[in-house]
């Protein structure tokens, strides 16, 4: 017989207070964009300022890109309910926070680099695994919710944290 665990346990009150933009599909398939970008920019021994600036400029474009979809597809009826466009526009930002809120661990790793706080390489390095260390959070937390057991909890950490694996990978075979 599963325990759902109280609303006060840690990790469930962490998950809370950063859901509205952090605890969403939006922010697995955030953090799973900006894991690939940094991959991909840095295999070539980019700087960390270069790898900054391409994931800052994508992942601005595809939220907005985003924020357009979602407005497009709740104008009209949602549940019954009849939506204009201010109030899609409002639902689809709000939705979508996710994908820009999941660059943000990285993207202060990236600054740190882009500073000498520490070297370029590692700055690069350390932003692709804190995708993964971001990806094994939320995958853990939904298990969570559901009231899944620890073993079906980890169980889903590692199997969202994979998709950061993968592009940890790539990055070794590109580089």
């Amino acid at each position: 017989m599963r325990s759902i665990p109280s609303d006060d346990h840690p990790i469930l009150r962490t998950h809370r207070v950063l859901r509205p933009g952090f605890g969403t599909e939006a922010a697995v398939y955030g953090t799973i964009l900006v894991s690939g970008l940094i991959a991909v920019s840095s295999a070539h021994g980019e700087t960390s300022a270069l790898v900054l600036l391409t994931v800052g400029v994508t992942v601005l474009v595809f939220w907005a890109a985003h924020i357009y979809a979602g407005t497009v597809a709740r104008l009209g009826e949602e549940g019954g309910e009849h939506l204009g466009i201010r109030s899609a526009l409002i639902r689809s930002v709000r939705h979508s926070l996710g994908m820009l809120s999941s660059a943000g661990v990285p993207a202060l790793i990236l600054l740190a680099g882009t500073t000498r706080l520490i070297p370029d390489e590692a700055a690069n390095d350390v932003a692709l695994w804190s995708g993964t260390a971001i990806l094994a959070f939320l995958g853990f937390v939904a298990f969570m919710r559901r009231g899944s057991g620890l073993r079906a909890c980890v169980l889903g950490a590692v199997a969202t944290a994979s998709f950061g694996v993968v592009f940890v990978a790539l990055k070794a075979f590109v580089h």
